[in-house]
């Protein structure tokens, strides 16, 4: 392994949601002057990897200078905050590559969910770079540049949502639209150091994405803290009819303990990366003790059951899934397609209905093992990720290391859960060592909430908007 990371690189996260728009509301700032820093920074970088597509710098400005003539702006939850995109949801006008230039199609219609942050004041800077139809962990399954973590040393970024991650780590943006389908919306947060947060199914419209999964798929969010999750989810999470798995948000934290599972220490995998193994232990072994900003039971949580389901997902028929939507440009353009995507793509071709039915039959019974443990536990406790890798490890492996990736997060889904990776420092050789928080669906006001404990953050409702078309399409609340 090469554990070589360059000493002086780690994140370097830019302003809050909040700093942001205290500085717009004040005057101490703009959305005029933010726009050309975001510029500035992006300019500054070239191709590393982070952006397929940006806003030019004259539209930018402009967007930002009608933002600040328009009547009422200030009032917005997110006036003049600037965002990017994963580029596999649509943003009207703007191609949606999926990084496959021969998929790419112009967006006639915005996601509701970007809608919702545009509609609130927020900035849309550009499209973020994946992994090809957003399947693979790592960030090398590309055409374009691909990504390198902030931490230097050659590691991955992770995927597939390795531009979006990269946006936040490097400053450029205070939060990104990201997907999570089997973890890709954690594994890269966990390797650039910000916080992964995927929040229960349905909580954010899929309406506009394309599906990897549309049975699992999930939009998420990269952020610098938990209360830009909170600010953003503000306004982001709520209903949609036109997606058939929209749901409410569930119940808010009751306060009180919070009852934390932790896996036997035997059950956990570090793939022989022992500085990360080292890592996690020394973090559990604070979990609890005198000083912890919030009350915590610890209770033991076998991952069985998890890792179980896990092994569903590539090794069982929803690779299949994958085919509903790219089945056709796969048999018309394979020679279009990132050569390990077509194999994983083509692996799907094998299941039967029988297939289906008796993954589905076991993943139910799963689900109802799983179900059963939540009654002793509100929050499962796991490494992020068991190792890191460099570009070059993935590209001599890309399956065996994707794999190992996904160990603690391809069950998440499945089993429909939500999970946030919380940065949680450095090993003893300067890589990102990262903590994921599981809650079963609907929990998630209680995980952000022992999330936040882990930063030290204090978690504060977001103001209110005063913007009535924003109230009237908000259900998100937060303690």
């Amino acid at each position: 392994m090469n554990h070589s990371p360059r000493a002086s690189a780690r994140p370097t996260v830019g302003p809050s949601v909040a700093e942001i728009l205290d500085s717009h509301v004040s005057g101490s700032g703009s959305p005029t002057r933010t726009a050309r820093m975001v510029a500035d920074a992006i300019d500054a970088r070239g191709d590393d990897g982070t952006w397929l597509s940006t806003v030019p710098r004259d539209e930018l400005l402009a967007a930002a200078s009608d933002l600040e003539n328009r009547p009422g702006a200030r009032g917005l939850p997110l006036y003049g905050v600037p965002f990017g995109v994963k580029d596999s949801i649509d943003v009207a006008g703007v191609p949606t590559t999926l990084s496959c230039p021969g998929y790419a199609y112009v967006a006639e219609r915005t996601a509701p969910a970007v809608q919702r942050l545009l509609d609130a004041g927020a900035l849309y800077v550009g499209k973020t770079n994946l992994d090809q139809f957003a399947t693979g962990l790592n960030g090398t399954r590309t055409p374009y540049t691909i990504p390198r973590s902030v931490y230097g040393g050659e590691m991955i970024s992770g995927g597939s949502s390795s531009g979006s991650a990269l946006a936040v780590a490097l400053g450029q943006v205070p939060f990104a639209v990201a997907t999570d389908t089997a973890g890709s919306g954690r594994v890269p947060a966990a390797l650039n150091g910000v916080v992964g947060y995927k929040p229960s199914r349905g909580l954010i419209s899929t309406v506009g994405l394309v599906p990897a999964c549309k049975s699992l798929d999930c939009i998420t969010l990269m952020t610098g803290c938990v209360d830009d999750v909170d600010r953003v989810m503000a306004v982001m999470a709520g209903r949609d009819d036109d997606d058939p798995w929209s749901r409410t948000v569930g119940a808010e934290f009751p306060g009180g303990p919070i009852r934390v599972g932790l896996p036997p220490v035997g059950e956990l995998e570090f793939f022989g990366d022992d500085a990360m193994r080292a890592a996690h232990l020394a973090f559990r072994n604070r979990l609890g003790h005198h000083g912890f900003p919030v009350e915590v039971d610890i209770t033991e949580v076998s991952l069985a059951p998890f890792l179980a389901a896990g092994e569903l997902l590539y090794a069982g028929p929803w690779v299949a899934e994958r085919l509903v939507v790219f089945g056709d440009f796969l048999s018309e353009h394979a020679d279009d397609i990132h050569p390990v995507v077509r194999d994983i793509l083509r692996s799907g071709e094998k299941y039967s209905a029988v297939d289906a039915f008796t993954a589905l039959q076991t993943l139910q019974e799963l689900r109802a093992e799983v179900g059963r443990l939540w009654s002793g536990c509100d929050v499962l406790v796991v490494p992020t990720i068991g190792r890191t890798f460099t570009v070059g490890e993935v590209l001599d492996r890309p399956i065996e290391t994707n794999t190992m990736l996904g160990h603690y997060t391809h069950f998440g889904n499945l089993l429909d859960l939500l999970g946030v990776a919380v940065p949680q420092g450095e090993t003893t050789d300067g890589r990102p060592h990262s903590t994921m928080l599981l809650g079963n669906a609907l929990t998630d006001d209680t995980v952000l909430h022992l999330a936040a404990a882990l930063l030290d953050e204090p978690r504060n409702t977001p103001a209110p908007s005063r913007n009535p078309d924003t109230e009237r399409a908000t259900t998100w609340t937060a303690p």
